[in-house]
């Protein structure tokens, strides 16, 4: 899992205004300012890692309106190569987004076959709901959390709701040039 996130937990809208306005939200766009060549390296080194992405239905649909459209943007060509995976009850195959595959049934049960299957690391970006479902399975087994040193006070957060008590290990991390902490944590022995 890779994902932006606030001080007090906030993950909703980190790119843009008009990303996601649920709940009202009107404070989008949070993370853009924040921005620097320590978090894009840490980003492209994800990338260069290979794996596949695993995205929930609005993430899924955000991306895909996004990237393919975007030019000059080194990160437009490997998303748009990049196998994705949707975890979706609303969406219909054919998905839009090249190299997109739609998770048939329950998304816990799809995830932890996929897992199996899986050769390299599958990255879950944003896609709040389904990291929610996939942390009360304990189907997470990496955390890259970029901690922005700004407290929103409302929003969508990654860790609400009904949680299990997970320990993680801290094996590293780094600090950009704006101050947003970049931690990684593993999940212990379970």
């Amino acid at each position: 899992m890779f994902n932006h996130l606030t001080l007090d937990g906030v993950m909703q809208a980190p790119g843009r205004t008009d990303e996601d306005r649920r709940g009202g939200f009107k404070l989008g766009g949070w993370a853009t300012a924040r921005m620097d060549a320590v978090l894009g390296s840490v980003a492209a080194e994800g990338m260069t890692k290979g794996g596949s992405l695993l995205l929930g239905r609005r993430t899924y649909e955000d991306f895909a309106a996004f990237w393919p459209k975007q030019k000059d943007n080194p990160f437009t060509d490997v998303l748009n190569k990049v196998q994705k995976y949707v975890a979706s009850t609303a969406l219909k195959e054919p998905l839009s987004w090249s190299n997109s595959t739609l998770l048939k049934g329950d998304a816990v049960n799809a995830v932890a076959t996929l897992k199996k299957k899986l050769r390299k690391d599958l990255v879950v970006l944003g896609s709040g709901e389904l990291i929610q479902s996939l942390m009360r399975s304990n189907l997470i087994d990496r955390y890259v959390l970029m901690i922005h040193p700004v407290v929103l006070g409302s929003g969508r957060r990654m860790f609400a709701g009904k949680g299990v008590m997970t320990a993680l290990r801290l094996v590293e991390t780094k600090t950009s040039t704006t101050g947003v902490v970049i931690a990684t944590y593993e999940a212990a022995a379970r």
